[in-house]
């Protein structure tokens, strides 16, 4: 095993205890601003916002840094409408046989249902697979640890950027999901973590009236 090469940590940004606190309150005030929304203008986004926002995503913690991520960002009309059918085709299955009645329940306030016309409508789709392992050039396996807490870390690093860059988005989680290999031409290695759709707010959308637990209840102190 080669030994580890560590260089000084030059990229550390010290703040007083007031700036310290100052930042922290400032992040959560902009943070808590963030809605999901399930209409999309169409107007068009820059591509390079779109890959400032992976390129921040990318530099998530991962097990043993083996970036267990790749993301796929869709624009062609073409292959969205593709998504779109065969997502909805998943979701009608789900609401009409597979979901239990408690999910159903669960979902009513927020009025979802099997159509997704948002996967047509905006701009970008950036479709995050999870990778089981990876392939050398020679062909050897290696195994990805600890994927799905990596990626998911990722992803919320993702929807935080898209939403500092004045964007909106929608996560989207069609069960199953494996047709977005075959419409994303993607190896079996590579498994669909979710669908997050980007682009603008349509004028005039409306979100569910919904409230975040308090403090309280999500946090306890030792």
């Amino acid at each position: 095993m080669n030994k580890p090469n560590f260089h000084p940590l030059t990229s550390y940004k010290k703040y007083s205890e007031q700036e310290t606190i100052k930042r922290s309150k400032n992040f959560y005030e902009d943070i808590k601003r963030r809605r999901t929304v399930r209409e999309f203008s169409d107007k068009p986004v820059p591509k390079e916002a779109i890959v400032n926002c992976i390129l921040a995503a990318g530099t998530a913690p991962s097990g043993a840094n083996l970036q267990p991520w790749h993301f796929v960002v869709v624009a062609d009309p073409k292959i969205k409408k593709q998504i779109r059918i065969a997502a909805e085709e998943e979701e009608r299955e789900f609401y009409a046989k597979r979901a239990p009645k408690e999910w159903l329940d669960a979902l009513a306030p927020l009025g979802t249902d099997e159509q997704k016309p948002f996967l047509e409508n905006a701009p970008y789709l950036i479709v995050i697979f999870s990778k089981s392992f990876d392939l050398l050039p020679d062909g050897r396996k290696v195994k990805q640890y600890y994927s799905l807490e990596s990626v998911g870390i990722a992803t919320g690093m993702l929807i935080a950027a898209v939403h500092n860059a004045g964007l909106v988005s929608l996560t989207h989680t069609p069960s199953p999901m494996n047709f977005l290999n075959k419409i994303l031409d993607r190896p079996n290695n590579e498994r669909p973590f979710l669908i997050l759709v980007v682009g603008y707010p349509a004028d005039g959308v409306k979100v569910p009236d919904i409230k975040k637990k308090a403090l309280e209840e999500i946090v306890t102190y030792k």
